[in-house]
């Protein structure tokens, strides 16, 4: 399965990382897998690394439904990075999705990991207007 994840419970933080080609099968097996692990928490931020996807096989029906399943706290905050442009694309439409959910979490999207980590690390309530999603 093109997709792992590492859960660093010092940093309070879930690490996803994909590769690949993508499907929404797959997400939501991972997803699963990890809300299960014994040191998930909720209320821990999560970082999706999606730098090495080459393809999303995701619907905007399955995106609906992405956003719609809320797994952390509204405390948490999840940042993605994409460097592909149509993998970015289609996490920038997930990003919309969860912000006109009912129970909005903190999503963002960004081009560099680095970028991500510093917005997961700080203050910040929500990524905002062009933070982190800034086309290059």
């Amino acid at each position: 399965m093109p997709i792992s994840y590492t859960i660093d419970k010092d940093r309070r933080l879930v690490i996803s990382t994909g590769w690949e080609r993508l499907t929404f099968a797959e997400v939501m097996v991972h997803r699963e897998r990890f809300t299960h692990d014994p040191d998930f928490d909720p209320a821990f931020n999560q970082l999706g690394d999606m730098s090495a996807v080459t393809d999303l096989e995701i619907s905007i029906d399955e995106a609906k439904e992405l956003a719609s399943r809320n797994i952390f706290s509204r405390q948490s905050k999840r940042a993605f990075v994409a460097t592909k442009p149509l993998i970015f694309g289609m996490l920038r439409l997930m990003e919309a999705y969860h912000e006109i959910s009912p129970a909005p979490e903190q999503v963002g999207i960004f081009h560099e990991r680095d970028e991500a980590m510093k917005w997961l690390d700080s203050n910040e309530e929500s990524a905002g207007p062009n933070l982190g999603t800034t086309p290059k």
